[in-house]
């Protein structure tokens, strides 16, 4: 088992990683729609932890977009490479993220992450981060708001309300993502554009990739398949 080490020149502290953050956040492309919903491939990507072990799993999970049947699975094991920062967990897991998507041999498509885009403190989540540093298109779907508020959007699948950025109290809040019904009657998961999206199409796409639950089906099968990843990789430690 190859465990990925941390790359030379890796932010060390939460000064350089902040100065990251700031310099990348300039090249999101924020004017493009997207691709189209149910065309192409879409990969889900997701990481798990053990942190007593220093390590982190990655998964990336392409599907077709149409039918949501798996296309192909990678995973990468590595070292935790940054310290537990609010606000800064992409450094945490970027390098075996990126390990696991350059082991794909097909296309990624549009990248979803279990996590966060312009719905972050500083613009620039997971989503976004890897967005910029692939060129690929790429959204945020996390399971809660983080710091952000919201009104309860409708009841039913589909319905949604802004996720909001108080920014000022002479200035109108600034919307950062949405709040997502995917399923009626239960929790909404929380949208927001990554990289080459707009947030539109980032919804849409988290519509039909929740066919049957709240969370996106490309998490799901990310989420499953790096638990899986590490435990076999704690096994063998």
């Amino acid at each position: 088992m190859t465990i990925i080490g941390i790359p030379a020149g890796w932010p060390a502290d939460e000064d350089a990683a902040r100065d990251v953050q700031r310099e990348l956040r300039g090249r999101i492309v924020r004017d493009e729609p997207g691709p189209a919903v149910g065309e192409g491939h879409v990969t889900g990507l997701d990481v798990a932890y053990d942190d007593e072990r220093d390590l982190v799993a990655a998964a990336a999970v392409v599907l077709d977009a149409r039918t949501l049947d798996v296309v192909e699975e990678a995973t990468a094991v590595g070292r935790v490479s940054f310290p537990y920062v609010p606000g800064l967990l992409a450094f945490r897991e970027i390098p075996t993220v990126l390990a696991a998507l350059g082991s794909l041999t097909a296309d990624p498509g549009l990248l979803v992450c279990d996590g966060y885009g312009l719905a972050h403190p500083r613009r620039f989540g997971l989503a976004s981060h890897l967005g910029v540093l692939t060129g690929r298109p790429s959204i945020g779907v996390a399971k809660n708001p983080f710091t952000f508020t919201y009104e309860q959007p409708g009841p039913e699948r589909g319905e949604f309300s802004a996720l909001l950025a108080a920014d000022g109290a002479d200035e109108e809040d600034e919307e950062v993502g949405r709040a997502l019904r995917t399923q009626a009657g239960v929790k909404p998961v929380f949208v927001s554009v990554g990289h080459r999206v707009s947030l539109d199409r980032a919804c849409a796409h988290t519509l039909h990739l929740s066919p049957r639950y709240r969370i996106p089906e490309t998490t799901r099968h990310a989420d499953s398949l790096c638990r899986t990843a590490l435990k076999e990789a704690l096994a063998r430690t």
